[in-house]
């Protein structure tokens, strides 16, 4: 394997996901979710709620993406960019803090710009991969960014579960904040420097077009245009189960906010067991098995939850999904690493977000309904089934590496 590894760089850039994983836990999956539908929102349109602000955040950064993607790789500015987004997640979350009863427009407009902060950086977070990993540690270095971030989850909700008990849910925002601004700071002075290219405006404008010219270029190969659709597909399938997991576990299995708590770390736990032992792996079997593979235990995993009838039940089945979660995300990212040429980093991987946000915009809004207009969760959750299956389908036939078409 060609390539030395840069150890101080990787630390940090793994400590990144370390820290955008207290959001990630807290925020967007478990804590904050339940609040919001059942406290905030006081008129029982709660899952509405929360799918509109999910979807409404991921399409901006789903149309964002793409351009703000290479206006960094143009411009030499993607430090500034994390840092810029990051910046805003923090702040926001900082200011739910100040929500009360009934305040469900405050904290619709508040979540979206959080989830706008978190999604965007993620986009120049992913971007750093090629630079700081040698082509032949990639999916492990990949692996290694998810299992630490799982590790995040776990500290995050270990630090908010005694305030969750006794209903001090504003500090638990705080904490969250405070959590992503630390970790988050050895990113921002070990990972490699910007490298200014010219003026921003006018190095912006240059980089809109050639983010135009160059989308028409990588949807012209084949092998990526098919890898960006079963990924559209399956991360559908993946953010809307994470962004729902904790509602539904509340309100179809009766979990209390500290059952939801324990049983989140639980799984973080088993993710993070999955990602480091499937590390190695991922790189031997090759990624693409390795995704697929994932996808059967999701599929299995959202059939399995629509007929659950326990909490004991559903503990089992978190758990295996838990397993698949961080080999699913860790080895499509190093998969879809190496079909991007050198220099087009940024770029592609705001195309790479662009597919898994717009994705999340859809199937939000597929829940929410179907939730509403069906009166049960359960018919919600087995359709999204449907998506992992869709997105082997087209993943079987993509190639591996840069040179396929």
């Amino acid at each position: 394997m060609a390539g030395t590894l840069r150890k101080k760089e990787i630390i940090s850039w793994c400590l990144f996901d370390f820290a955008n994983s207290t959001y990630a836990a807290v925020i967007a999956a478990v804590v904050f979710p339940v609040y919001y539908s059942t406290y905030i929102v006081t008129d029982g349109s709660g899952d509405l709620w929360w799918g509109r602000a999910v979807s409404l955040s991921m399409l901006i950064v789903a149309i964002a993406s793409p351009v703000l993607g290479g206006i960094a790789d143009y411009t030499g500015l993607r430090k500034r960019f994390l840092f810029f987004f990051t910046a805003l997640c923090i702040l926001s979350v900082s200011a739910l803090s100040g929500l009360d009863r009934g305040m469900a427009l405050e904290g619709f407009l508040l979540i979206v710009l959080a989830n706008i902060g978190m999604e965007g950086g993620l986009v120049f977070y992913n971007s750093f991969l090629n630079r700081i990993a040698p082509s032949g540690y990639r999916g492990r270095v990949s692996a290694w960014g998810y299992g630490v971030g799982y590790a995040g989850s776990v500290v995050s909700l270990v630090a908010v579960l005694p305030l969750a008990r006794t209903g001090r849910f504003g500090l638990s925002w705080i904490i969250v904040a405070m959590l992503f601004m630390v970790f988050s700071l050895p990113a921002f002075i070990f990972l490699p420097g910007d490298k200014r290219a010219g003026g921003l405006i006018s190095s912006s404008m240059k980089g809109i077009r050639y983010t135009i010219s160059s989308l028409r270029e990588m949807l012209s190969v084949r092998n990526t245009r098919r890898f960006l659709l079963a990924y559209f597909l399956y991360a559908d399938g993946v953010n809307t189960v994470i962004v729902f997991s904790g509602i539904y576990a509340a309100r179809t299995l009766g979990f209390t906010t500290a059952e939801l708590v324990i049983l989140y770390i639980t799984v973080q736990v088993s993710a993070l067991s999955g990602a480091f032992s499937m590390a190695g792996l991922t790189d031997k079997w090759g990624h693409k098995k390795v995704v697929l593979l994932s996808l059967v235990v999701w599929a299995g995993v959202c059939v399995a939850s629509s007929i659950a009838g326990s909490k004991d039940a559903f503990w089992v089945i978190a758990v295996t999904a838990g397993l698949g979660l961080g080999t699913v995300q860790a080895a499509s990212r190093s998969l879809y690493a190496g079909l991007v040429p050198a220099g087009k980093e940024s770029e592609y991987f705001g195309v790479y977000a662009l597919a898994g946000k717009t994705s999340s915009v859809i199937g939000p809004l597929i829940f929410g309904y179907l939730s509403s207009t069906l009166g049960s969760q359960r018919p919600a959750v087995l359709a999204i089934g449907a998506l992992f299956v869709a997105g082997m389908a087209v993943l079987s036939g993509v190639g591996e590496g840069a040179g396929t078409r």
